[in-house]
């Protein structure tokens, strides 16, 4: 990393008892008595030259926002609504972006906001962006269910700066989204200029954020190179050149880190907690977080998709073991895949705070788990496939964990250790998925609110549930849920999705092993990034930059 006129004083020192940087209270379980959670560390004010910044879930397949998930695109592409370290949600490109009746949303825009070739954002840009998420391959869809089919009538443009969309009923959860990557911008010209090489080594992207992805910046294979796009609305960013490398080996990761031949990185190992609690280059910080280490169907047919089968392999698993192995003591017993922290600054906080505590805490119960398989009529002589990112400490020890628990109750587990790139392509490539049972992953709620997650794995593909590889067709549940997004009133809502939740967490659509903590390790000479869940939303490298 070189540096340019750079404090190397620190403002905030001992890595896990951040005092001066906000740790906020939250409705997830207290971190261990030597950590406090914490949202973002204080921006940077002094410029950085270059900073390289390891992605650990591996190389994307694209950066197009309408097709895939990752650290990289929030830093290129704008949404609609940001996104901010606490959860909520503020202002971004949209002035504003609210409905003005119960089936009516519409879009104001800043009109001081320019792509990187200095073209000024229309409406029509933001008609082809939102549209891209209507699209049911599209990653977002779950977002746009509700929204009138009809592309002439659904999302359209009303004025130079303003967009409406209608919807077919209300829907509380779609503003949220615009503070996501379902409300990322990008240039419609350059797009359909680009057709399916959109986002691609060769494709590029055209967008408005605060680094720019120029020509042959990506270099597949090795590294994504971005540059301060100086011209940025919301100011230009400090760090001149961000580099993203890809390293998914825990042990290769932690000592590039530790000894600062890489600057940063998000999701870093647990099991690596003492090496970044040592006299390294950086220091780890906690944040709060509504991920979770968990495991799920892949499949619609076999044992994997039989609610006893997935009963009995979590009455199986101790999870207070899982975390002192797996997650080394960052991270809590969560019950079931939305914690309390997605919910816990929402209207009837309580509601959902009650149901969630009448769920049943996972126990180990090896005679019960032995009863469910007996009980499930399926022939489990076949050994069971679990899929797991290879050279990830964390899920190798998790799929060992699964194996373990498997053979003590009649089930043979195999484990299928995927390359980044064949693991990422399960999510999206049902060929992938062949001759696989179960993924697991770790999963997280990406914007505010409770809906979002579990309906990725509880609905039909048609209203979203893109992850429903399992075939799950509860009709109570995807009516609860329907109700719950439909609903005007904030208790209406509440009581839907308790009322869906009672059904399905027991399904165990995803066996859930812990609620984790946004593990972020970073060079002592920086500061600035967002430390919580808002990273994978926000531009977090806007603020990056020197110490003080």
């Amino acid at each position: 990393m070189k540096r340019t006129g750079m404090v190397v004083a620190l403002t905030c020192v001992a890595a896990l008892a951040l005092t001066a940087c906000a740790p906020r209270d939250g409705g997830t379980p207290d971190v261990d008595a030597d950590s406090t959670l914490v949202d973002s560390l204080p921006a940077g004010t002094e410029p950085v030259e270059d900073v390289t910044w390891a992605i650990v879930e591996g190389e994307p397949a694209t950066l197009s926002p309408a097709s895939s998930a990752n650290l990289i695109i929030p830093n290129l592409c704008d949404n609609l609504l940001s996104l901010q370290p606490d959860f909520s949600v503020q202002p971004g490109i949209a002035e504003s972006a609210e409905f003005v009746d119960p089936v009516t949303f519409v879009i104001e825009l800043r009109d001081d906001v320019r792509f990187w070739d200095g073209t000024p954002v229309t409406a029509d840009d933001i008609v082809y962006s939102l549209r891209q998420s209507t699209n049911p391959a599209s990653q977002w869809y779950g977002a746009f269910a509700l929204v009138v089919p009809d592309p002439a009538a659904g999302i359209v443009a009303t004025g130079p700066h303003e967009v409406t969309v209608h919807f077919i009923a209300p829907d509380t959860t779609f503003r949220d989204a615009l503070a996501g990557q379902g409300g990322a911008v990008m240039q419609k010209a350059y797009g359909e200029s680009a057709g399916d090489a959109l986002g691609t080594a060769d494709g590029g992207l055209m967008c408005t954020g605060p680094y720019k992805l120029d020509k042959g910046g990506w270099k597949p294979g090795s590294e994504i190179v971005t540059t301060a796009n100086e011209d940025y609305w919301g100011g230009a960013p400090l760090v001149k050149k961000l580099t993203y490398t890809f390293v998914s080996d825990s042990s290769t990761l932690t000592t590039a880190l530790t000894q600062g031949d890489i600057d940063g990185a998000f999701n870093v190992p647990p099991a690596s907690r003492a090496a970044f609690e040592g006299e390294g280059a950086g220091a780890l910080t906690v944040g709060h977080s509504t991920a979770s280490y968990s495991f799920g169907p892949a499949s619609a047919t076999g044992a994997g998709a039989n609610p006893k089968i997935r009963q009995a392999l979590s009455m199986a698993i101790d999870r207070e073991q899982y975390l002192k192995t797996v997650v080394n003591g960052l991270g809590y017993v969560q019950k079931t895949v939305v914690g309390p922290f997605s919910f816990s600054a929402m209207d009837e906080a309580s509601v959902y705070q009650d149901a969630y505590d009448a769920l049943a805490t996972p126990k180990v119960d090896i005679e019960g788990a032995k009863k469910l398989v007996e009980e499930s009529g399926e022939d489990v002589s076949e050994p069971l496939v679990v899929a797991v990112p290879a050279g990830a400490k964390e899920f190798q020890q998790t799929a060992a964990i699964i194996q373990s628990a498997g053979a003590e109750i009649g089930l043979k587990i195999e484990i299928d250790e995927k390359q980044a790139s064949d693991f990422g392509a399960m999510f999206y490539d049902p060929s992938q998925r062949e001759g696989i049972d179960f993924v697991a992953t770790q999963g997280y709620l990406e914007t505010p609110g409770v809906l979002g997650y579990p309906s990725l794995f509880v609905l039909p593909a048609e209203a979203g549930g893109i992850f429903n590889w399992s075939g799950y067709g509860d009709a109570a549940v995807t009516q609860h849920m329907m109700a719950a997004r439909s609903a005007t009133d904030p208790k209406t809502a509440a009581d839907e999705f308790v009322a869906a939740q009672e059904v399905f967490a027991p399904d165990m659509l995803q066996i859930t092993l812990a609620g984790t903590y946004q593990l972020t390790y970073l060079n002592r000479d920086l500061t600035g990034v967002t430390t919580s869940v808002a990273v994978y939303s926000s531009p977090w490298a806007l603020h990056l930059g020197g110490k003080r």
